[in-house]
């Protein structure tokens, strides 16, 4: 699986910030997690660090510990689980004061020992759905801009080379028409029963390789234009 996520978040045009919306959780040979955050950073912050305690709890379990659940379903239930009650509590803070709720999603991908991998969009209340042959990829956040290109491109017998190259020209298209998505990018991949992150890279602004694909990208896209024939 071939992973990526912009670092920009936004309050306004006046107030805006970087932060990872990427979080690796993994025990090398037995289980590896992804989850990408979008929406309300409280939230998200939130409930990363929740998951996170409940990992480094000395009483951890199999019910409490997203390291230690049986099955890459369970593990996204409590991911829902504590995201739906993050939601629920920021909401009603806010509502207090009469300000807008608070939402994010999630999306987490990975393998434990003896699974299969599975990738999951996980919703604010908690509910979730999973990526299938017919649907091999999910996004979150702000995505239309660059979605075209996965739906004419990916499948579920895209190589890792040619899924990494097709999530970045889709960034591509949306850092170049949202100014809510931005620089530096984080992509990681996963590959099949290695029960670890592979491959890691982060893509700050002004990346050489990033800006080479980008700009035979946008020529490609020309020339193809100028042949069509009406």
């Amino acid at each position: 699986m071939v992973l990526l996520s912009d670092t920009r978040t936004n309050a306004g045009l006046d107030r805006i910030s970087t932060y990872k919306k990427m979080y690796t959780f993994e025990v090398p040979g037995e289980r590896v997690m992804v989850l990408m955050t979008s929406g309300n950073l409280s939230v998200t912050q939130t409930t990363m660090a929740r998951l996170q305690d409940a990992i480094d709890d000395p009483d951890a379990t199999e019910d409490t510990s997203i390291l230690k659940a049986k099955s890459m379903l369970k593990v996204c239930q409590m991911v829902g689980a504590v995201l739906a009650d993050v939601s629920a509590e920021i909401t009603q803070k806010l509502e207090r004061n009469s300000q807008a709720t608070a939402s994010a999603s999630l999306i987490m991908a990975g393998q434990r020992r003896g699974g299969e991998m599975r990738l999951f969009m996980i919703y604010p209340e908690g509910n979730f759905i999973e990526a299938t042959p017919d649907t091999p990829f999910l996004q979150i956040g702000e995505h239309k801009y660059g979605k075209p290109i996965l739906d004419r491109v990916v499948t579920p017998k895209t190589t890792l080379s040619d899924a990494q190259k097709a999530v970045l020209l889709s960034m591509d298209s949306t850092l170049r028409s949202n100014l809510s998505v931005g620089m530096p990018l984080d992509l990681t991949v996963i590959k099949a029963d290695a029960c670890c992150v592979d491959e890691y890279r982060r893509i700050e602004s002004g990346d050489e390789v990033f800006a080479e694909m980008s700009a035979a990208w946008s020529k490609a896209l020309r020339d193809a234009f100028s042949d069509v024939v009406i």
